[in-house]
């Protein structure tokens, strides 16, 4: 039998076990963010002291010495004149993230990461740190025992590292001390924006808070965004989100195929298809064989040993040639079924479909990463 009927028969094989996909539904809350209802982004400067050695140098991070003085002056230490080379202290930067509607004494979780040249943060404890936002203001402080997930090892002859031992995380280390004033109870409307934008997204939560409500409140302004004309209710813009931040909405995605060159992954979208199409691929194989020979000068004679290259190229083709004609209307996931009980490596899957895509057989938004 040709390698052609075999994939025929793979394909007719796989036809009946593909079963249509159901129609995927999800929550509203799970596809749209609230306008004004968002993170915001914290940072400041800060020392951890407490390590092992592994700290910053004076020679090439000078600052972290003047960041220890202004500290211990502020303590009450009076260090002027003295001449500080401590190898235990790091200058880090923390960031954290406040989360929507925080109030003052909640606790939040800090990174920290290291400016200098620190070799490790493991042990370390980070001294009382200002968090800043983007207007300059502080918003929470930050202070706590640094834990570490990297791995640096050291030994005379040999260093191993895993992971990054010039970062870590200070789990509920930073505390609330200002609020972002929002009054979100006050609102007039309200703007739903999706993640995805999509037309037809858009229009089903429309539809679908319209008909949970019995009132015409929402409105599709574009492909992302819907908004909610909240005069005239009786509840809080807060009640009401509760009530339809759970509806199911239908969500219409993109015909999309994404190729991971590295891992060699290939995720399908459900509505990808193919036209009439032919295929041909064959296996190559190229082995670079490489044998370099000295040469010696004779004995007592003057010259140099060099070292000469020697090359062996051979490419070989170690299978015959897959062809076959593909049927219109005939599923990606339908092909790469095919290929995958002819024992078709992802690197090759992936050749083809960006083939087919070029040749105008894919009906897809390739992304390839």
């Amino acid at each position: 039998m040709k390698r052609t009927h075999w994939l025929f028969a793979a394909l007719a094989l796989t036809l009946p076990l593909i079963a249509p996909a159901a129609t995927a539904q999800t929550r509203i809350r799970d596809i749209v963010d609230v306008e004004g209802v968002r993170h915001n982004d914290l940072v400041g400067y800060g020392i951890v002291v407490g390590l092992n050695g592994t700290g910053d140098t004076v020679r090439n991070s000078p600052f972290t010495e003047d960041s220890l003085t202004h500290m211990l002056e502020r303590l009450g230490v009076n260090v002027q004149g003295e001449e500080i080379k401590p190898k235990n202290v790091a200058a880090v930067l923390v960031t954290a993230s406040l989360p929507p509607f925080a109030r003052a004494g909640s606790a939040i979780d800090v990174s920290v990461s290291s400016i200098g040249d620190a070799s490790n943060l493991q042990g370390g404890t980070l001294i009382l740190t200002p968090l800043k936002g983007a207007d300059n203001e502080v918003y929470a402080v930050a202070q706590g025992s640094i834990l570490v997930s990297g791995i640096d090892v050291k030994a005379k002859a040999a260093r191993e590292t895993r992971g990054t031992p010039t970062g870590g995380t200070v789990p509920n280390g930073a505390r609330v001390e200002r609020e972002v004033n929002f009054d979100f109870n006050h609102r007039d409307s309200l703007q739903l924006a999706l993640r995805n934008p999509d037309f037809s997204t858009a229009a089903r939560i429309e539809e679908t808070i319209n008909d949970a409500l019995g009132l015409p409140i929402a409105s599709m302004r574009d492909s992302g965004t819907i908004q909610l004309d909240l005069r005239g209710m009786r509840d809080t813009p807060s009640r009401l989100l509760a009530s339809i931040e759970n509806l199911p909405v239908t969500v219409a995605s993109r015909a999309r195929i994404v190729i991971d060159e590295k891992s060699g992954t290939i995720v399908l979208g459900e509505d990808v298809t193919i036209s009439r199409v032919a295929i041909a691929q064959g296996n190559i194989s190229i082995k670079v064989t490489e044998y370099p020979v000295a040469s010696q000068p004779n004995p007592f004679a003057k010259g140099e040993t060099i070292v000469l290259p020697r090359s062996d190229i051979q490419i070989t083709n170690t299978g015959s040639n897959q062809i076959a004609m593909l049927q219109p209307n005939v599923t990606l996931s339908q092909l790469i079924a095919g290929l995958n009980a002819l024992g078709v490596s992802p690197q090759e899957m992936a050749d083809i479909i960006r083939s087919m895509k070029t040749a105008g057989a894919i009906h897809a938004e390739l992304v390839i990463r």
